[in-house]
């Protein structure tokens, strides 16, 4: 094996060595004084290409495949330290201790300010180097941020992760704070940031084993055109793939990888799988029958490095060397992939004298003074007033206030987040700004749990450390009462009024020891199921119990002589009497009643809400929330109410019944002096919502629908009245808009504020086209501005749109067109609120009749029934195929030429099926030929198959191609 590898090896290693590099340590070490000179990878000096060449070439084999995996080993002989991609770094640095924690992401996109999103990208790239610094273990500075996947239904359980629903926001946010990771360099980087996760991956449901359908215009116009910005401005310096498939191929061997992504920019990109992926290929998505063949498909298409197997790269490099003994690799794959590996680490200056131009940095940036004024700074623009009658802003003069909900008093984190240092909760903050304190409750039930057989109450331990949940006091005692937090869709959490930790599942017992909600399963979730005779049921709904291996009972009740819970089957669950020990409808209407203001703090609880691995049921609040807010606007009419949570909320009849309503994201360890600031008015709210806040489900077609065209998703197609619009968001102040003109690189017009305070105006600019050949969104963003105003100021904002943004991508000739036409220029407030439109008449092209003489692929249709789109191979190509008999395709205003005789079509099929050619209608309209197959044994063995074709018009018709079940097709042609 040595030997073979030896042969491998691109060049044979001298066992002499200049000794002072074996004590290099790599970032923050610096060459002796003494030492030799520097091998060329060293040498700053040099260009990137040539320090990578020279280090590729001496490395062995063995050497370059054990950069493949995520956590890359040491080599001594070269004073080369260990590296690891993938440190999460989506608002903050997560996972390796106290670090300065922003807002999620959904809320710094609410800023809608690029300028903002540098600062907080340049903030957490310090605070990566700050920690580098200290090397914990597998430490590295590739970052796995930020996630670019549009979120195009709110009922994504990874909603907070996002920026946005529009590719042209998400694409300018993401640009931002990827320049402000990399410190703008693309030479010299101060970290490494992965977009995540490409491509097409929005639903947590079997999302290692659904496949999303992405018709060209869509993956052209709308996925690819979120993540497209970002590579080609150097802002991000590789993707990772998505776990899902896309038309019928795992994300994990997308040839775009290779094909597309990579020529969006000249520099080299390291492109990683998600965790454990790399495995997926075989078990659930048996898509390669073994890890070697799997990974050796993925190391073609285009993946650099692979996240498998935890810390252990064994798996993977004895995979990579099997592919290369079988023939499925060639070492110059492997070359490859080291060599964007190595780019990459080059360019983070690790090798470098003192770590390069960032190596300096250290932990005293982590949470500096600065980082968390821009923290509260973020979190106070993401803030959006959605509704104000003149109760906002706030006066300090009036210090009688209460501050009530279940969030008033709190702060959570997400999956992602990092350590908070510190939390100002929102009580704290509206304290600290009227500098005396405020009356509190957080309006939850506290209950008691009696055993209605035994007569026995479930109590819970008293140290810091809890203790097993058991049933052993006949008298309702603090150790028996748990405050009883509902989340909605009848989940429950149970924090102990003994020691105010929250109960969960150990894998063994019930014990009251967690913070707060957390970890993958989540295991603090329960559900208090009412029976018919008025008792109630206890039922164990850790996340981990929806798993396929889960196999457990569900239901709580006494396990032992001494009265522990444990889990036990529904017949043998405890019958429990609910007693509430205190109202907390009650306790905050008395918190309220006579107080100057009530705030309402109400929301999510991030771990329960919808996380990654768990989609969102529904898009209301809990419907305790939306009493809690009920009972105290009838006991207070002065109540403002703020909506904490990571997503689009229906809100019931909440928005009609109170006088002001503010949305903020879970906005990190400043949420609460942010939100003191925007209440009282030290900051105007300058927010903008991200997304359509639809007003109920049934304006959502299933999440796995993919289609925002045909299916009128998003506010670029959606022809219902949303609950709050794209780009909506209202303000303290008041802002005119003057004419719209074009001016050289786009359009101008004037802002004036009008009102009485200073101001930040996010100023939109959407375009509509008004005749197409195909169907075009309503409105499309294009451009936007935020610009501060004070009183009375006017200040002209220009907005830079070119006629090449108004291009779409024509599937009848696979490329990107701009039609000539007429074309709406729309300047507004939102979405929906135009203050200022012009027209734009553009001289491009006319897209020509299709000629179906061309061959022609099946995946450019322009309308389709009953019909999935496939992978034509395993290694890349996509083809249609149908999901039940009477399954269509439409091609439109095909030219039938006079000479028009025969139809064929590459098939495959694993038993018989037909393709029949109808003109007009693909039900009613004339058939004029089919197409036959016998089968051909394999949905990717393809035959060609003909039909002639009879009575066919003359002129422009559309052609609908008609599938029976199973049959896929790849391309056809009309000659």
């Amino acid at each position: 094996m040595k030997g073979t590898r030896r042969r491998h090896s691109t060049r044979r290693h001298s066992t002499t060595l200049v000794v002072a590099f074996a004590l290099i340590a790599g970032l923050g070490a610096t060459v002796p004084a003494t030492a030799d000179t520097p091998y060329p990878f060293r040498d700053p000096t040099l260009p990137v290409s040539r320090r990578v060449d020279d280090l590729l070439s001496r490395l062995t084999l063995d050497e370059k495949i054990s950069l493949l995996h995520q956590y890359e080993p040491a080599i001594p002989r070269l004073g080369i330290q260990s590296f690891r991609t993938g440190t999460e770094a989506l608002h903050g640095v997560a996972w390796l201790g106290e670090a300065t924690v922003f807002p999620q992401a959904v809320g710094l996109a609410s800023t809608w300010d690029p300028a903002l999103m540098r600062q907080v990208g340049s903030a957490v790239g310090d605070e990566a180097r700050g920690f580098q610094q200290q090397r914990p273990d597998g430490w590295g500075l590739n970052l796995w941020a930020p996630v670019v996947n549009l979120l195009r239904d709110p009922r994504w359980g990874r909603n907070e992760e996002g920026y946005s629903e529009d590719p042209e926001l998400t694409g300018a946010l993401s640009t931002a704070y990827g320049e402000g990771l990399t410190g703008g360099d693309p030479d010299h980087l101060k970290t490494a940031p992965t977009l995540k996760h490409y491509l097409g991956y929005n639903n947590e449901v079997d999302r290692a084993t659904t496949s999303s359908d992405l018709r060209p215009r869509v993956e052209k116009e709308y996925d690819e055109a979120a993540f497209r910005p970002a590579i080609e401005a150097d802002a991000a310096t590789g993707v990772m793939t998505s776990y899902n498939l896309v038309n019928g191929r795992p994300s994990t061997v997308n040839p775009d990888l290779n094909d597309v992504v990579r020529k969006w920019t000249d520099q080299s990109l390291l492109n990683v799988t998600d965790a454990f992926a790399p495995g997926n290929l075989v078990t659930p998505q048996q898509y390669y029958p073994s890890v070697t063949e799997g990974d050796a498909a993925a190391l073609k298409a285009g993946v650099d490095s692979f996240t498998d197997n935890s810390a252990d790269p064994g798996p993977t490099t004895a995979a990579i060397d099997s592919a290369l003994q079988q023939g499925l690799l060639k070492v110059s794959d492997v070359d490859k992939a080291a060599s964007d590996i190595l780019s990459v680490r080059v360019r983070l200056g690790e090798f470098d004298p003192g770590g390069g131009r960032y190596g300096s940095i250290d932990a005293s940036v982590i949470n500096s003074p600065a980082h968390q004024r821009l923290a509260r700074k973020a979190a106070a623009e993401g803030t959006v007033l959605l509704k104000n009658n003149g109760a906002l802003p706030l006066r300090s003069s009036g210090k009688d206030v209460a501050v009530v909900g279940p969030l008033a008093d709190t702060l959570y984190t997400d999956w992602y987040s990092g350590t908070l240092p510190y939390a100002v909760t929102p009580a704290q903050g509206i304290a600290t700004k009227l500098g005396t304190g405020v009356t509190t409750s957080e309006g939850v039930d506290r209950i008691a749990l009696r055993d209605t057989t035994t007569g026995k109450y479930v109590t819970a331990g008293t140290g810091d450390t809890g203790a097993p949940l058991q049933e052993s006091t006949n008298t309702p005692t603090t150790a028996a009462q748990f405050d009883a937090f509902d989340w909605g869709s009848g989940i429950v959490t149970l924090r102990s009024a003994a020691n105010g930790k929250y109960v969960g599942y150990n894998w063994s017992n019930f014990v009251n020891d967690q913070a707060q909600p957390n970890g993958w399963y989540v295991q603090q979730q329960f559900r208090l199921e009412q029976q018919d005779d008025g008792t109630y049921l206890l039922k164990y709904a850790g996340y981990e119990t929806s798993e396929s291996w889960w196999s457990n009972p569900l239901y709580l009740g006494p396990s032992d002589a001494n009265g522990t819970l444990g889990l036990v089957s529904k017949d043998q669950a405890a019958h429990y009497a609910k007693d509430v020990v205190r109202s907390g409808v009650a306790d905050a209407v008395a918190a309220v009643r006579g107080k100057g203001t009530a705030v309402v703090v109400i929301g999510s609880m991030p771990s329960i809400n919808g996380r990654e691995a768990h989609d969102r049921t529904d898009l209301s609040l809990a419907p305790s929330q939306e009493a809690l807010v009920k009972a105290v606007r009838a006991a207070n009419p002065k109540t403002v109410v703020v909506v904490e949570n990571s997503y689009p909320t229906t809100l019931g009849a909440l928005q009609k019944e109170v006088p002001a309503l503010l949305w903020t994201s879970h906005a990190g360890q400043e949420t609460g002096n942010a939100l003191a600031d925007v209440l009282y008015g030290d900051v105007n709210p300058s927010g903008r919502l991200t997304q359509t806040w639809y007003r109920s489900e049934s304006d959502l077609p299933s999440i796995l629908d993919y289609d925002i065209i045909k299916s009128d998703r998003t506010y670029q197609y959606f022809r219902g009245t949303p609950l709050y619009p794209f780009g909506y968001g209202l303000s303290y102040t008041t802002f005119r808009y003057g004419t719209l003109i074009a001016v050289a690189g786009g359009y101008e017009l004037p802002v004036t504020n009008t009102g009485t305070r200073s101001g930040d105006e996010v100023v939109q600019l959407y375009t509509h086209q008004r005749t197409s050949r195909d169907k075009e969104p309503l409105k499309q963003l294009k451009a936007f501005q935020r610009v501060s105003l004070k009183p009375g100021e006017t200040k002209k904002v220009h907005l830079k749109v070119q006629r090449k943004d108004l291009a779409h991508w024509d599937v009848t000739r696979s490329t990107w067109t701009v039609e000539s036409g007429t074309y709406d220029v729309l300047a507004g407030a939102s979405s929906a609120d135009i203050r200022a439109r012009t027209t734009w008449r553009v001289h491009g092209e006319t897209i020509p009749p299709r000629n179906l003489a061309r061959t022609t692929r099946a995946e450019n249709f322009d309308d389709y029934s009953g019909i999935h789109l496939v992978d034509e191979s395993k290694a890349r190509g996509t083809a249609v195929g149908a999901a039940a008999d009477g399954a269509w395709l439409k091609f439109a205003d095909a030219q039938w030429g006079t000479g028009a005789r025969t139809f064929t079509a590459r098939v495959a099929s694993t038993g018989a099926g037909t393709v029949e050619v109808r003109l007009g209608s693909p039900t009613t309209g004339r058939l004029v030929g089919t197409a036959h197959t016998g089968g051909t044994g394999s949905s990717y063995d393809y035959e060609t198959v003909t039909a002639d074709l009879a009575g066919a018009a003359k002129g422009r018709t559309d052609v609908y191609l008609v599938l029976s079940d199973g049959l896929r097709m790849a391309t056809f042609a009309v000659r």
